[in-house]
């Protein structure tokens, strides 16, 4: 452990194993999966850019999704790579305070962002013929760049409350990234008013977005049950699934770390989760994006061609 007058300089992150097979074998789990994260990301970024049919609001915000995959991606997956094959498992207080600060920067635009798709989805089904005019390219941009404004000005207030709690004993992080819940555990000193504060703002940035997506679907339940036809509900609800499926995944395994009692914590299981949501999620996204759109299909057709 590493300290300096009595504060310490860097954190000890134990990553999921010591065991170095398992290590070597997780590095290249990890590896794969950046590789088809960048790959599948920068693939639909560039469809999206290139072909003009993708040019409508959906794709600009599933552009911006991607963007941020990346992000969250590059954020967390190198340096658990570095830890699974490195014997050195530190991490400095500089690098700490940076990789908490994007990584909930990132985490709460897309928070953001995906309740902001949910009203997209309630204007592509409520008002299919006037969708372009219900949603033009200045309210999708104004969506946009409000959810990254919302979601880096909440990051430095919570990175801020967060490292001023003092850290001056234990410096170990049963963890493979810098997250609210060990560093508040390793905090020395008064930190239970620190603790509710952190807790709210992690909560408020989460559960709001939830409730917006909550009600923005409950709209579109109500538009798809006034439809009279079979084929035309199995259509419009077609429209929503795979933001549908995005948003139960993200949020899904988001709720299932934060928001249980501390009595009921398994690190091992939590460690599991989290992997899913900050390494995982990123991958799956342009595959539940793509799979089952013809235009991106097509897309892909043409620049394959």
């Amino acid at each position: 452990m590493e300290q300096h007058n009595g504060t310490v300089t860097e954190f000890i992150l134990l990553g999921f194993t010591t065991d170095p097979r398992m290590q070597q074998i997780l590095f290249v789990l990890f590896l794969i999966v950046y590789a088809l994260t960048l790959m599948g990301n920068t693939t639909l970024i560039v469809l999206i850019c290139n072909d003009s049919r993708l040019h409508t609001p959906m794709y600009f915000f599933i552009g911006n999704l991607s963007f941020l995959d990346l992000g969250l991606s590059s954020v967390y997956t190198p340096k658990i790579m570095i830890t699974c094959i490195s014997e050195d498992k530190s991490i400095s207080f500089a690098g700490c305070v940076a990789q908490f600060f994007f990584s909930a920067a990132l985490d709460y635009t897309e928070c953001y962002l995906l309740a902001v798709m949910a009203y997209d989805r309630y204007m592509a089904i409520s008002k299919p013929l006037l969708y372009a005019q219900a949603m033009p390219l200045k309210l999708c941009a104004f969506f946009v760049g409000s959810s990254y404004v919302g979601g880096f000005t909440n990051s430095v207030i919570i990175t801020k409350d967060t490292f001023a709690l003092n850290f001056c004993s234990d410096n170990v992080i049963d963890d493979f990234f810098c997250d609210i819940p060990p560093l508040v555990k390793l905090a020395c000193g008064k930190k239970v008013g620190s603790q509710s504060v952190l807790f709210f703002l992690l909560a408020s940035n989460v559960i709001i977005p939830i409730l917006f997506i909550l009600a923005s679907y409950l709209f579109i339940i109500a538009t798809i049950l006034r439809i009279r036809s079979t084929q035309g509900r199995l259509k419009a609800f077609s429209t929503c699934s795979s933001h549908l499926v995005s948003v139960t995944l993200y949020y899904g395994s988001i709720l299932y770390i934060y928001s249980r009692p501390p009595s009921s914590y398994s690190l091992d299981t939590d460690k599991i989760v989290s992997t899913f949501y900050t390494v995982v999620f990123p991958m799956l996204n342009p595959l539940i994006y793509s799979l089952r759109n013809k235009d991106v299909k097509d897309a892909l057709n043409k620049l394959l061609k």
